[in-house]
């Protein structure tokens, strides 16, 4: 892997990974900021994507054409589904799917998926570096959609059309424009909430803090960049 593209969709994901940046520079392309050096003596671009799947799918695509970004890892939180883990934890994608689109339809565009495959080499390494970290993870489907799940019913509609391990707003936006460039990714994820009402009140509302989740992401990204 020559360039490792890692991104977030909120400051707090980025700016840990940033400071660990060796020749540091910054660039703006898209109204994205780049963070460009090396990470364990290997070539990396990071950036602040925003929130949700056009976002996320923009700045994937810069990541690829414009720094030549041959591996993707979209890093952050996420709301948990599983009952095998909790919140602090991890689960790392072993694919990922949209919970709020036609798939079909989609489907009818290279690469003609459904759903996304992570790349085994890539899950490997972020599972080896939550084992290193100490930190409980899962590994399972990512579903995303353009919305904060914070309700018990459409929780419910989700887990029965998906299945998923958690939900997000971005990974099937990143993972899709990555295998429409043939390029491997992963997404590492940390339980920020339960998806239920306590989710919009903690995070939306009184705005939590979400360093201490993102630090342990940033941490496991950290690790895996180092393995591969």
């Amino acid at each position: 892997m020559k360039t490792i593209g890692i991104l977030g969709a909120m400051p707090e994901e980025i700016k840990l990974l940033a400071a660990m940046l060796e020749d540091p520079s910054t660039q703006q392309k898209g109204g994205v900021t780049f963070h460009l050096g090396r990470l364990f003596d290997k070539k990396a671009v990071l950036c602040c994507a925003g929130m949700g799947k056009v976002n996320a799918a923009a700045a994937t695509q810069l990541l690829i054409t414009a720094y030549g970004a041959d591996a993707i890892i979209c890093n952050g939180i996420a709301g948990n589904f599983s009952s095998e883990i909790g919140v602090g934890d991890v689960v790392i994608g072993q694919s990922a799917v949209y919970h709020d689109a036609e798939l079909a339809m989609i489907a009818q565009s290279y690469p003609g998926l459904r759903e996304y495959p992570a790349a085994e080499a890539l899950v490997s390494a972020a599972c080896e570096a939550c084992r290193e970290e100490g930190v409980r993870f899962i590994t399972g489907r990512i579903a995303t959609g353009d919305q904060f799940i914070a309700d018990p019913v459409k929780k419910a509609d989700i887990a029965a059309r998906c299945a998923p391990a958690c939900v997000e707003m971005e990974g099937a936006a990143v993972a899709h424009i990555a295998a429409k460039n043939d390029v491997p990714f992963v997404i590492i994820r940390t339980m920020s909430d339960e998806c239920d009402e306590l989710a919009a009140q903690k995070l939306v509302v009184e705005q939590f803090d979400v360093t201490a989740y993102c630090r342990t992401a940033a941490d496991i990204v950290a690790g895996a960049v180092r393995r591969l």
